[in-house]
């Protein structure tokens, strides 16, 4: 088997007529051949243009799964996947502080009669209190957004399989270059690919990869739901990937570096990342090729956080992450807006908690830049 780095730069079947670069597949449907099922017909809302394909196959192979499939975002890839696999009265297990996109989506589930129960992931006694008969799957975040916490992966995936649950796991933080969960066990890896895995901040789009028969189950209710990737979002996707390898690692090295310049500032009073050594999750992301380039970060009040966002020059106050330019955002007033203050208090997101995406700027002027906002 290639190495990621390889995998990463070439696409398969990426050579038509001699091109280098794989074309765009404008066309929206495709000549009629043996058609068996529904699905095998070729029709880009199917997913299944020659892009889809071979961007599913190096999705996959990147992610050590059996098979991937792309979506028109991330919230279509982790809601299509939540609505194939789970019915009315069925229930899941999930990592307390989720992405509040996906917290949300859990009340929706909750009006059509799926329940979920939250866990403290790094807490395995805490678990089984929490599994009921009806309990299919458990859904955990590798590092939480925007708290940056890291539940125990190997063991969650163990414990999934031991009382027959789906393992399934937001890996958007990390990106398949620093964690690939299929090989902790996990049966699903989902990401919104508008992050890391695009890295330009030029597209929407979502993945999920894992083990054939959950994800042909997904293919099924995406085909109908209609989430699927367009074709010029599918070909800045595969540009985006061919320098994952080159980005990710050098944006965790500039955001451990800001990180430990925050820890010894005395305007902050609390740094998260998971990197540091004091961080409270360091030893279970010893399992990682690095801790990704999201920090989290306390000021004083919500006044000198809202002052620091609009003193960086650099960074921009815009939502999203995981891009080549640094962003900065208030998660009170960004990510988690649509949760109550009160069910914010209640998970540590505080309206003096600051989250930055580091990008790929000089780490001398980042760092100078954030020094300066804090003065």
């Amino acid at each position: 088997m290639r190495r990621p780095a390889t995998e990463l730069v070439h696409t398969p079947g990426e050579s038509v007529q001699g091109a280098v670069v794989p074309p765009v597949h404008r066309s929206a449907n495709y000549l009629q051949e043996d058609v068996g099922t529904y699905a095998s017909v070729r029709y880009q809302r199917l997913s299944n243009t020659p892009q889809h394909l071979a961007i599913g196959q190096k999705l996959a192979r990147i992610e050590h799964t059996d098979s991937a499939l792309t979506f028109a975002s991330g919230m279509a890839a982790i809601s299509t996947a939540l609505l194939a696999l789970l019915s009315a009265g069925d229930h899941l297990i999930v990592q307390r502080n989720l992405y509040g996109g996906t917290a949300t989506f859990l009340r929706d589930l909750a009006r059509w009669g799926i329940e979920s129960t939250a866990v403290d992931g790094a807490d395995p006694s805490t678990w089984d209190a929490a599994r009921r008969p009806t309990t299919r799957l458990f859904y955990l975040e590798s590092i939480s957004n925007p708290l940056l916490e890291v539940p125990e992966l190997a063991t969650a995936a163990r414990w999934a399989h031991q009382h027959g649950l789906v393992a399934a796991i937001d890996n958007t933080f990390l990106s398949p270059v620093q964690y690939r969960p299929a090989e902790d066990g996990f049966d699903l890896v989902l990401h919104s690919a508008t992050k890391y895995l695009g890295g330009h901040s030029d597209l929407v789009a979502g993945v999920v990869a894992g083990r054939a028969d959950l994800v042909e189950r997904i293919h099924h209710q995406q085909n109908h739901l209609g989430g699927s990737l367009d074709p010029q979002a599918l070909f800045l996707l595969d540009r985006g990937l061919k320098t994952l390898h080159l980005r990710v690692p050098a944006q965790a090295a500039t955001a451990l570096r800001l990180a430990r310049v925050l820890e010894d500032h005395p305007m902050v009073s609390r740094v998260r990342y998971p990197g540091l050594a004091s961080d409270p999750a360091h030893s279970r992301a010893a399992r990682f090729d690095g801790c990704g380039g999201m920090l989290a970060f306390e000021l004083a009040t919500p006044e000198a956080a809202r002052r620091f966002v609009d003193r960086v020059r650099i960074p921009l106050h815009a939502a999203s992450l995981g891009s080549v330019e640094s962003l900065v955002v208030l998660p009170a007033r960004s990510s988690h807006l649509g949760l109550t203050p009160e069910e914010r208090a209640a998970i540590g997101i505080s309206d003096s908690l600051v989250r930055m995406s580091v990008g790929v700027e000089d780490p001398d002027d980042l760092e100078e830049d954030v020094l300066r906002a804090l003065a």
